[in-house]
This record gives C-alpha cells, sequence and structure tokens, in this order.
C-alpha cells in the first residue's frame, strides 16, 4: 500500500525559510514520478515542482529560483527546500506520486495516482 507522509510546515516571515519532507512506503520510490502541489484557500491545487526517476527537476515559474526539489532514494524521502517565502505561498503543501513519465501531464494534479495528507505553510508579510 502506498503511502506519503509530509511534514516540516509552520509559520514562518517574508523571506524566510522552509524545508518541507516527504517520507513514502509501499513502492519502488525511485522509479515513480514524485511532485508537489499546493492549494491556497479558495483556489484550485496548483503545481509546485517535480523529479523525474532520474532526478530531473522541473518548478512552476512562480518558485523559480526560490524552491528546490530533490529526492533521496536511499531514504525514500522527498525534500522540498523553500527559500525567500512570499505571503503568496501560503498553502497546504501536497506531496504526490505517479507510475507513468514525469514528461506527461507532469504539471496536472488529476494526473497523480497517490497522495499525501498535506502540511501548512504560512507566510506572514
Amino acid at each position: 500500500q502506498v503511502q506519503l507522509v509530509e511534514s516540516g510546515g509552520g509559520s514562518v516571515q517574508a523571506g524566510g525559510s522552509l524545508r518541507l519532507s516527504c517520507v513514502a512506503s509501499g513502492y519502488t520510490f525511485s522509479s515513480y514520478c514524485m511532485a508537489w502541489f499546493r492549494q491556497a484557500p479558495g483556489k484550485k491545487r496548483e503545481f509546485v515542482a517535480r523529479i523525474d526517476s532520474g532526478g530531473e527537476a522541473n518548478y512552476a515559474d512562480s518558485v523559480k529560483g526560490r524552491f528546490t526539489i530533490s529526492k533521496d532514494n536511499a531514504k525514500n524521502t522527498l525534500p522540498l527546500q523553500m527559500n525567500s517565502l512570499i505571503p503568496e505561498d501560503t498553502a497546504i503543501y501536497y506531496c504526490a506520486a505517479r507510475k507513468s513519465l514525469c514528461t506527461i501531464n507532469g504539471a496536472f494534479a488529476a494526473a497523480y495516482n497517490y497522495w499525501g495528507q498535506g502540511t501548512q505553510v504560512t507566510v506572514s508579510p
């Protein structure tokens, strides 16, 4: 049974940093496309970043240069380092996984099969 568990959320002032983590279990972590999405109140779930089985990363324009996604295949974890945070980054952040290639609809939430429960990130002005 696939399980994804996020941690690391919290409250921070604008300009600060947070490091989220997602621990995966129940499948071959290294072979899946992994991603982070976020959802702010009253808004649709949006793509943040993804990383494929080979370690190639892709980012939403809104976070490019500020966020870094990585994966540790030995520990089955998916960190998301978030720097220079702004109030618009406030949202619940979700870890997601899919077995198919990242390059096919990799930025669409509907294309992911497995989701974590989410972790709240709040950035104050």
